[in-house]
């Protein structure tokens, strides 16, 4: 049987974070550097879909990091109401795969015309978001076919990463980061384990994905993949915001995703999965922890290791894995999600 492009993509990941190091960090570390010298007091992130996910990522990253309050952008702005804010003291940010969301781009266009630092995090160096910034960074992931995004979505984590590591100029960050391919390989050896646990789930029409913290971002970012690709009612939540009002959805058998990696938030997660557990939820968890997994009907286990701020890189590998043999085992096409275009035109 024919591997899909997006088989290929999920499997492709760990040599696109090395590339990504290897043909980018020296330029990001430069572009870090640059930033340092202006009198940055915000951060400004413009981006839709998957590269949305990543900014919600990048709100924990540099508030946690670099001290940096971090504001979404809202494109409409810039674009319907042609009424864009003051952005004074602002570092902009445009992340985008394709470079060429119309809105996103207006956003950072915006941001120099004000006379701020502007930078695109894209995986193509001559769009027009990489034409409108004063500074790229290329996440050098190679054509992406598959319509759902996955090795994209990882290198931006990672570029951001990189970023925010240079920016407090930490060697020990820049470290971790490097370990992370090998990490992504490990991870991706769950691969027959999640194909042969995919069959369980072939009539499931709605499920809720949890994380918190930095994967927050990647509940939301699993829950897009089940959305796109099986056409899933996937809902994404906080562990905190599911238990206002939420939780009533459980009953005996409700499949409950939980994003359980080591750190501050797992205290958190874990009792809101105990609770879950009393309640008969079918959980599905992802962790390297054993008494998370003990709580599991369907386990997905990480390498140890891996500090928490740079865990989304792995925690969303088993999500892209069950969200593709789901495809296959519900008979539906995983690069050709019905209705969708692999670049979608936003103004």
């Amino acid at each position: 049987m024919k591997q899909s492009s997006l088989f290929r993509e999920i499997h492709e990941q760990p040599d696109v974070l090395r590339a990504l190091i290897d043909q980018e960090a020296a330029h990001i570390r430069r572009i870090a550097g640059r930033l340092r010298e202006r009198e940055i007091r915000h951060v400004v992130i413009a981006a839709r879909g998957t590269s949305d996910n990543a900014a919600t990522y990048a709100k924990y990253l540099f508030g946690a990091v670099a001290g940096l309050p971090i504001s979404l952008a809202t494109p409409s702005l810039y674009t319907l109401y042609e009424r864009p804010p003051r952005l004074e003291d602002a570092l902009v940010i445009g992340i985008s795969q394709s470079g060429q969301s119309t809105d996103i781009v207006e956003v950072v266009r915006e941001g120099r015309r004000q006379g701020v630092p502007t930078l695109a995090v894209t995986n193509d160096a001559r769009s027009p978001l990489a034409e409108a910034a004063s500074h790229v960074v290329d996440i050098h992931a190679g054509e992406e076919k598959s319509v759902a995004a996955t090795k994209t979505y990882t290198a931006q984590l990672a570029a951001l990463a990189l970023l925010a590591s240079f920016w407090v100029d930490d060697a020990e960050c820049v470290e971790a980061i490097e370990r992370l391919p090998a990490q992504v390989a490990q991870t991706l050896a769950l691969n027959e384990a999640v194909a042969n646990r995919a069959e369980r789930y072939r009539y499931m029409r709605d499920c809720v994905v949890v994380g918190r913290g930095y994967n927050y971002a990647t509940a939301f970012e699993i829950a897009l993949k089940l959305k796109e690709l099986t056409y899933v009612v996937a809902e994404p939540y906080s562990s905190a915001d599911f238990r206002h009002g939420p939780i009533a959805l459980v009953e005996g058998g409700f499949p409950v995703i939980c994003i359980l990696p080591a750190g501050r938030a797992y205290d958190h997660v874990f009792k809101l999965a105990s609770d879950l557990k009393e309640r008969d939820a079918e959980l599905l968890v992802i962790s390297e922890q054993d008494e998370a997994l003990d709580l599991a009907t369907t386990c997905f286990h990480l390498p140890a290791g891996v500090p928490e701020w740079l865990s989304p890189i792995l925690c969303v590998v088993p999500g892209q894995l069950l969200a593709y043999h789901l495809t296959l085992a519900k008979g539906y096409d995983p690069d050709h999600p019905r209705g969708l275009r692999k670049v979608t035109d936003t103004r």
